[in-house]
């Protein structure tokens, strides 16, 4: 029997119906200090390990078979059935690990990737049939993402497939500012069953969401990771259920895991991760076909606020239909917003033919190459928005989370800075004698990053504008895992780390040793810049242990400063060691007056101890700095 500090990681509690949101929070959010046992062991090997958080909804990957041969979903038996099957378990390892723990969390074994990759699964009570989703279940898996963001590297949604697209795009929307991968998957056949794609499912996602900073919703289906709101069911039998038509997949999983980072739809504000959980349900989806009824068009559109229309074609309606147009503008016409999307697979709508025309003068948008799942629930997101009617048509028609494809048109003219970059590039692959076009690119990857570091160092923002177009990634890294971000943080560099932050650069990549560009600003005292990065929206990611001796380590060599960095990128000033010793208790032992008064100012206990039982104005007294004991007593709590 576990004990109390050691519970699963589960809401076994929360009941669809039997519970408020404030209550399902309050418990999530006491489960997951519950668990924190086992984040805390990681201490001293987080370079070494990601966490990943599973979010258990239901589904076909997690199902059973019953006594009468029937495929059913067994609530409590996914994680006790992982802890089994060694290529989804390193037992050993958490053995080694996590011996200590009663409750210890999963491990992926080696999957020959940078880290290793711990993980914990929170199963939904109860487990969900994915044709039974609503919106309400949507807000519920965002709220969960929301409560636990910072605390894991990356999530995981299991899910039913049959609604699964719509769930991803939905999320896409909701979670704003995305900065971590949220992965979804499911499967086609159990993950237990001898034949399965649900493991090939599961462990790829996993990998994705704890190894690759991919910082989107998407789906890992068979082998490849599709952008969520591009995905569409395509099939109920095959293995490769899901594809992205529209939009090339984002990873492919061989023998190596190759990721098109050029794809990636990275935030370029300077906004913090937030979760916008309104939904307007008053959407739905109208599919012409011929000879529809004036009547079922003007009954469909008359209680909806938005309407996403399926057209024939490039966006087309027969054209003799004038009385379609006129239910369709006087809809428009009292602000119900309706989106135009193609009925094909490949596609989109373009106003190329004169009905397709028709229908943009008649007040409906164009959806360009969105899938239905994705133009329903990016109304339904719009919709909820507290913004005036004119906004919500300009969202609609923006491209917000990488959903749809606009074409920006070209003057044609030519770069003359792209141009000398391409002849740098040339010249040194003419002197090298590289005649392939593969030889050419390699040398490409190799020097751009190079001299994009070197635009970095020294805040040359032109010449950063100049290699973004030849850059691959903006996140990408040295040997030693160190992005540009980390590089201009250390350096103090403000506008450099906003222009990288504008450009796709995210705040919660680690470096080989675990550390984040938030560390590497607060190591080097760079106040401007820690502002920065927490207004859009970096935190601590290093365990609570680690920030607890950096503390002490400060408070012992009177460095008031450090204490004072740490505390504007949001540590905890009575955060421990791992001897339960806080930077009060040591400034109190090395008599470091000045280190004690700035950390009683912000609000330093006086009455913690630690694990020899002493408080601060003991120890004090014990090293024979009476004045501060007297500080530390005379200190209301």
């Amino acid at each position: 029997m576990s004990s109390p500090a050691e519970q699963p990681f589960t809401l076994s509690a929360l009941k669809t119906g039997s519970a408020s949101t404030a209550e399902a929070t309050e418990k999530l959010r006491k489960s997951l200090l519950n668990h924190r046992s086992s984040l805390d062991v990681l201490s001293g090997w987080l370079w070494q390990e990601s966490r990943v958080l599973i979010f258990y909804t239901g589904g076909t990957i997690g199902m059973t078979m019953n006594a009468r041969g029937k495929l059913v979903p067994t609530p409590g038996e996914l994680e006790s059935r992982l802890r089994k099957y060694p290529h989804m378990h390193d037992e050993e390892y958490a053995n080694d690990r996590f011996s200590m723990l009663q409750s210890p969390p999963l491990v992926l074994p080696d999957c020959r990737e940078k880290r290793r990759v711990v993980y914990w699964v929170h199963e939904y009570s109860p487990l969900l049939d994915s044709s039974n989703m609503t919106m309400d279940d949507w807000i519920r898996i965002a709220q969960d993402i929301r409560i636990t963001y910072e605390d894991f590297d990356g999530f995981v949604v299991l899910h039913g497939t049959d609604t699964l697209s719509y769930t991803a795009a939905a999320l896409s929307f909701m979670l704003e500012n995305l900065g971590k991968p949220v992965v979804i998957t499911g499967s086609q056949i159990p993950l237990f069953e001898t034949r399965s794609d649900g493991r090939d499912n599961f462990i790829g996602s996993v990998i994705m969401a704890g190894c690759y900073n991919i910082p989107e919703v998407t789906v890992f289906f068979n082998n490849k990771l599709y952008r969520g709101n591009r995905t569409t069911k395509v099939s109920s039998g095959r293995l490769s259920a899901f594809d992205s038509p529209n939009f090339p997949a984002l990873a492919t999983a061989g023998i190596s895991i190759n990721v098109e980072y050029r794809n990636i739809f990275r935030p370029t504000t300077l906004s913090k991760f937030s979760v916008f959980s309104q939904l307007d349900p008053n959407v739905g989806l109208l599919r012409i076909f011929p000879s529809i009824s004036t009547e079922s068009v003007r009954a469909f559109l008359s209680p909806v606020k938005g309407a996403v229309l399926q057209t024939y074609g490039a966006g087309n309606i027969p054209s003799n239909r004038t009385d379609i147009l006129e239910v369709l503008q006087a809809a428009a016409a009292r602000d119900v917003l309706i989106i135009n999307i193609t009925q094909c697979m490949h596609g989109g709508v373009e106003p190329i033919y004169e009905t397709g025309e028709a229908l943009e003068g008649a007040g409906v948008l164009m959806g360009l190459d969105m899938t239905p799942e994705a133009a329903l629930a990016k109304l339904s997101y719009v919709l909820a928005k507290d913004v005036d009617f004119a906004t919500k048509k300009k969202m609609m028609q923006s491209n917000l989370r990488g959903e749809m494809t606009i074409v920006t048109t070209s003057d044609g003219a030519a770069n003359e800075d792209d141009t000398s970059v391409d002849d740098i590039i040339a010249h040194i692959a003419q002197a090298l004698e590289l005649a392939s076009l593969e030889d050419q690119r390699h040398l490409q990857e190799l020097l751009v990053p190079t001299l994009f570091m070197n635009a970095v160092v020294n805040a040359d923002l032109q010449r950063m504008d100049r290699l973004r177009e030849h850059l691959e990634d903006v996140n990408q890294r040295d040997a030693m895992g160190t992005t540009f971000l980390h590089v201009a943080a250390c350096e103090g560099a403000l506008e450099v780390v906003e222009w990288l932050l504008l450009n796709g650069a995210v705040v919660h990549v680690r470096d080989a040793k675990g550390f984040t560009p938030l560390w590497a600003a607060v190591s080097c005292d760079q106040t401007k810049v820690i502002d920065l990065l927490v207004q859009t929206g970096a935190h601590l990611m290093e365990l609570p242990t680690k920030v607890g001796e950096e503390l002490v380590s400060a408070a012992a060599t009177n460095n008031v400063k450090r204490i004072k960095s740490f505390v504007r990128a949001g540590a905890d000033v009575d955060q421990p060691d791992t001897l339960g010793r806080t930077a009060l208790h040591a400034a109190c032992i090395t008599g470091a007056k000045k280190v004690v008064r700035t950390l009683l100012e912000f609000g330093a206990s006086t009455t913690r101890t630690d694990k020899t039982k002493m408080t601060a104005a003991m120890l004090a007294t014990a090293a024979g700095h009476a004045g501060i004991a007297a500080l530390c007593e005379a200190q209301p709590q």
